[in-house]
This record gives C-alpha cells, structure tokens and sequence, in this order.
C-alpha cells in the first residue's frame, strides 16, 4: 500500500502529457470502500497536482471505480484550478510564508542557490510542479495529504512579487529595493 500512496518516481509520477506543456503527478491514491447490501463496492480516490514548470500549478481530486479514470477526473480538475506564482530568478520564492488548512500548516522559505527541493511528499510534487529549484519547507500539523496541499496553495496564494508590491505602494521597483537594501544595513 506505500508504494500505492506515493508515487512521486514511479512509472506514472511525472509523466509529460501528450497534447499540453504540464506535468503532471500523482500525490495520492486511496481506496475506498462503499457498504450496499451485496457487500462492499470499492472505489478509487486520486490527488494529482499538475504545472507548466514555469510558475503554474493545480491540483485537483477525482473518484472512480477504476484507477485510471479517478486520476484523469483529478488531472482535469486540477486544469481548471491553476494559480500563477511569482518566482524569483526562476528558481525560487521571493519571500517566505506561512500557510494554513484545517489541522495542517506549512512554513516555505525562499533558499540559495543549489539548496534544492527540502520538503516531504505531498509538498515535493507541488514545488516540483511549480518550477521550483530551491526552498526550505516544513510541515507541522497534519500528515494528511489533502490537507498538507492545500495548505502549500494558501501559502503560494501569498507570495508577491516586487514588481506587484512596488505596484501597490506606487513605488518603482528599484526604489523599493534600495529601501530593502537600507534596512539590512541598520539591522
């Protein structure tokens, strides 16, 4: 059953898909159980999580009696739910953040480069997804999958960029980080 849980290398784990430019991999798959009166109906549940490597990523959860179709369902809804992240040099985040669901919460911290992809499992695949080559990410809380992310999507919703966060303080974007620059000096 662990390697049914976690398939992050295996033979379906990141696979290319035919006829787009996302990645996509397999979290989690559970099997599940229905009572009726003949006995038990068993069913699939997949949690795929897809991206373009380049700052988007989705996740999604599909049900079926078969395996195969479960993850197409999950792989189809996690289309429709992509969210853009600003990535700093391509590589990592700007800054670091806290994120929130249910029991679980996860801390991500940007990180140097050739650090490379510190995180557990559920998390890996996201960051994997997403284009990320350096982080630092803990998981304190739930070990539930589902829960673990969704809480690393709180936490990517709140990543800003310079440039949005210049934006918003009708800043230009050297200004902002010359001011960055003077703060570090005086601390």
């Amino acid at each position: 059953m662990a390697g049914e849980r976690e398939r992050g290398g295996g033979h379906r784990g990141g696979r290319e898909e035919r006829d787009s430019e996302f990645v996509d991999k397999l979290v989690h798959i559970n099997r599940v159980a229905k009572v009726v009166k003949g006995g038990k109906r068993f069913g699939f549940a997949a949690l795929v999580v897809i991206g373009d490597q380049k700052g988007r990523v989705g996740f999604g959860h599909g049900k079926a009696r078969e395996v195969p179709e479960a993850i197409r369902k999950a792989t189809e809804q996690a289309k429709r739910q992509l969210i853009r992240v600003p990535l700093r040099e391509a590589r990592t985040l700007h800054h670091d953040v806290v994120g929130r669901h249910g029991a679980g919460k996860v801390i991500l911290r940007a990180a140097v480069p050739g650090t490379g992809i510190i995180a557990g499992g559920p998390m890996r695949a996201v960051f994997e997804t997403l284009g990320i080559n350096d982080i630092v990410a803990k998981s304190q809380g739930t070990s539930n999958p589902y829960n673990m992310v969704r809480a690393t999507f709180d936490a990517l919703k709140q990543v800003d960029s310079p440039r949005s966060v210049a934006a918003r303080r009708g800043l230009k974007v050297s200004e902002l980080q010359a001011r960055r620059g003077q703060e570090s000096v005086e601390a």
